[in-house]
């Protein structure tokens, strides 16, 4: 192990109920030295929910914190161990290869959250790796973490990001960089893979009760209540992937080792924003065979619970594995159906429509069709639709190669607004809460990060500041609502590791 870390104050209300409750589930470790950590981003909205002291941590000792540097009083680091289905492939050990679990808070909402730092050094995990990052995916994922937050789609979100000093090789040499990363926690479907794998079901019970503690306490003690996190797991990912869909989010690299039990987002890295609505949009440079497209993913995760359910099965019903796969299975099988109501009812939203129908996905899957076929942008369309529900359709049909092709659509959507009878203005006040207009537009976000790397971060904050209100129109801010330049592209994004 490394030389301990220099205690610092008690900044930090640490309980460690991980480090506490499951041993052997980890390895304690501490963060690599570097020469001079210097604070470039810090979340003081987050910090204040988390009830830590701000300004403490808004300075040079703050840096050392989130740099790995300086150890806050109640600390436990830790570097966890799972395993993980990376691209259909299974690695039986993974692990934090590159980030340490600092410890747990309680907030001031009387939520335990976990306090990560990524990029903080080499672990026994690290498999021959440096551990390090640098500043672009470090700023990548503060970044898109605080675009989701802000869009209201579950997510694990940065409370600082610090330059080290040091110079990490990417594809070139790389400002070094630490992102301090904040979870409701860090267990991952590869959590439970990991010790099912290796036929360890007491481990496996373990973690399932420790989970139900920290997210499901309702279920402690019930007697079918691994089947019921099970179910409670189908239910958060299944709202969490439509949330992502509804947005035009597409992860990139949904591996079991990504998929959360806590129903958040996790792990930002080669993901993006589609602009032109198209179902095989891949931006992964290392996705070759589009496993993760954009309208994959509500399978892909259904794939990944099923690897969950194999995992479980043990817990399930101990003395007849048939009986528990029929159990599980059944559960598993809720998912399309789950997936395409939450769907359905955010789809409801951004078009301002109150009731259902039948007819409903029908008249949703012809507005795609008619974007795809034109090539249209998905953000803006949905935006400009509340410009036409108040007679002003010409903004919209502005998005379209043939601004005919969107006419006949149009006229079955105000049918079916009129059969509700509200007043357009409610209508558009309506839509334009449900539809962002300022998204993490894929060229906005390299331009920053380019800047970045180049020491210049005021593209990165404006960038932020624009995004941490992405529904209310923000004048002089248009550039930032505006889809990429033909010249941006054919864009792909990069792990970071």
């Amino acid at each position: 192990m490394p030389d301990a870390m220099t205690a610092t104050s008690s900044i930090f209300e640490f309980d460690n109920s991980y480090a506490r409750d499951l041993p052997g589930f980890y390895v304690t470790w501490e963060g690599a030295k570097v020469p001079a950590p210097e604070l470039v981003l810090f979340n003081r909205a987050l910090a204040e929910e988390l009830g830590l002291e701000a300004d403490a941590l808004e300075t040079p000792k703050g840096a050392e914190i989130f740099a790995g540097v300086r150890l806050p009083n109640g600390a436990s680091p830790l570097a966890q161990v799972y395993a993980g289905h990376q691209f259909g492939g299974f690695s039986p050990q993974l692990g934090d290869g590159r980030a340490l679990l600092l410890g747990e808070v309680v907030d001031r909402h009387g939520k335990r959250r976990d306090i990560q730092l990524k990029g903080s050094g080499p672990t026994p995990f690290s498999r021959g790796g440096d551990g390090k990052a640098v500043i672009g995916p470090v700023l990548r994922e503060y970044v898109l973490g605080e675009a989701m937050h802000a869009l209201g789609v579950p997510t694990t979100r940065a409370l600082a990001a610090v330059s080290t000093g040091e110079t990490i090789y990417r594809d070139g040499p790389k400002p070094g960089a630490v992102l301090t990363r904040v979870a409701a926690s860090h267990l991952r479907v590869g959590t439970f893979q990991y010790f099912a794998a290796r036929g360890e079901t007491d481990k496996v019970r373990q973690l399932a009760d420790y989970a139900i503690t920290r997210h499901d306490p309702d279920l402690a003690g019930a007697e079918d209540r691994y089947l019921h996190l099970f179910r409670r797991v189908i239910e958060r990912q299944a709202a969490l992937v439509a949330r992502w869909v509804l947005v035009g989010f597409v992860h990139g690299v949904m591996n079991t080792d990504n998929t959360a039990i806590s129903g958040e987002t996790i792990d930002y890295g080669p993901c993006a924003f589609i602009d032109a609505y198209d179902p095989a949009a891949v931006f992964s440079s290392i996705d070759h065979g589009g496993r993760y497209a954009f309208g994959r993913q509500p399978a892909i995760m259904q794939w990944n619970l099923a690897r969950l359910a194999e995992a479980l099965l043990a817990l399930i019903e101990p003395e007849d594995l048939d009986k528990a796969v029929e159990l599980a299975s059944a559960e598993l099988g809720r998912f399309p159906d789950l997936y395409k109501t939450h769907w359905l009812d955010g789809m409801r939203a951004k078009l301002g429509l109150q009731t259902e129908t039948g007819d409903d996905q029908a008249l949703f899957e012809d507005l795609l069709s008619v974007m795809h076929q034109q090539g249209a942008d998905y953000t803006l369309c949905f935006r400009r639709l509340s410009d036409a529900a108040t007679g002003s359709p010409e903004p919209l049909r502005d998005l379209f190669v043939d601004p005919t092709a969107i006419d006949p659509w149009l006229a079955r959507w105000n049918r079916r607004r009129a059969q509700e009878g509200l007043p357009a203005e409610q209508v558009k006040t309506a839509m334009d809460g449900a539809n962002p207009l300022y998204i993490p537009r894929n060229h906005k976000v390299e331009e920053a990060l380019e800047a970045a790397e180049n020491g210049d971060f005021a593209p990165v904050r404006a960038l932020l500041q624009v995004l941490a209100s992405p529904f209310r129109e923000q004048p002089g801010q248009e550039a930032y609502a505006d889809p990429a330049p033909d010249s941006f592209g054919p864009y792909r994004t990069f792990c970071g590791t």
